[in-house]
């Protein structure tokens, strides 16, 4: 009969992301570079994942 495996536990929510995976980006154009509108686009810091990354 095989061990019983323990439950890991939760992961804490990414600080950059809040948890979601995505970030948003203000998109700035021309020479003033006037906000246009925003782009989101995955979290560099938990790869998208929404976990904290351990250290």
């Amino acid at each position: 009969m095989a061990a019983k495996k323990t439950p890991l536990a939760p992961a804490a929510a990414c600080r950059t992301c809040k948890g979601s995976g995505e970030v948003s980006v203000p998109v700035r154009v021309g020479r003033k570079h006037r906000v246009a509108g925003q782009q989101t686009g995955m979290c560099l810091t938990c790869l998208g994942s929404g976990e904290a990354p351990t250290e």
